[in-house]
């Protein structure tokens, strides 16, 4: 089965693309795992793609295609795949089903995440990040024995900036006007498939697999 998972920042994509690849037997590829494989291997695109990267600049779109096509060529990907983070945009999506129909293949279905943004708010803005060790807790969800004193280390819980309301709310807007026309785009495909991603993982999981088993061969 081959599936795109779309989903505003905070929809928790990146842990469903784990759990509902793992029950498809299918590899989950995301756009980072990509970047990271070929800038560790020191790929010819992983060394362009760094060049940008140090630069504090976005990675081309073609740049992202040739990595995103290498990829779907590996043995693994024969049965199927769950991409994640790719396509962004609606000229990513022509490309890659320009692409995937030059192996004779086509996607299965596109998984729409679906969250309100007060409810991404809420799980991106509670987020504190341990300066010494890294590890992430919440405020809500996860939160310290203590109060900003990370439980695993002992070190300093801060406040990334990418985590503060006033930045959520703008990728909040650049995801609506990237993401609003390209859920036009696979709905007129006929392959668009919509769940709401509020509620415990398992639920949200299980909500997932139930709709992609409507569109399984």
């Amino acid at each position: 089965m081959r599936v795109v998972l779309v989903g505003p920042p905070g929809a928790g994509k990146g842990t469903q693309a784990q759990y509902i690849a793992s029950h498809l037997s299918v590899p989950k590829i995301s756009t980072g795992d990509i970047f990271r494989a070929n800038v560790s291997r020191g790929t010819e695109l992983g060394k362009l793609a760094k060049e940008y990267m140090d630069r504090g600049e976005l990675v081309p779109d073609e740049v992202t295609i040739a990595m995103v096509r290498d990829r779907l060529l590996q043995d693994d990907v024969r049965e199927g795949f769950l991409l994640d983070g790719f396509p962004r945009n609606v000229p990513q999506a022509e490309v890659l089903k320009e692409m995937l129909a030059e192996f004779g293949a086509s996607l299965d279905v596109v998984l729409e995440l679906k969250v309100d943004d007060e409810e991404v708010i809420r799980r991106l803005s509670g987020r504190r990040t341990c300066r010494s060790c890294g590890k992430v807790w919440h405020v809500v969800f996860d939160p310290p024995a203590v109060e900003g004193v990370c439980d695993a280390c002992g070190g300093e819980l801060f406040q990334r900036d990418d985590d503060r309301e006033e930045t959520i709310r703008r990728r909040l807007e650049v995801y609506q006007e990237q993401t609003a026309p390209l859920i036009s785009f696979y709905e007129k495909e006929g392959i668009l498939a919509g769940i709401d991603a509020t509620g415990p993982v398992e639920e949200v999981t299980q909500r997932a697999l139930s709709v992609l088993r409507r569109f399984g061969n």
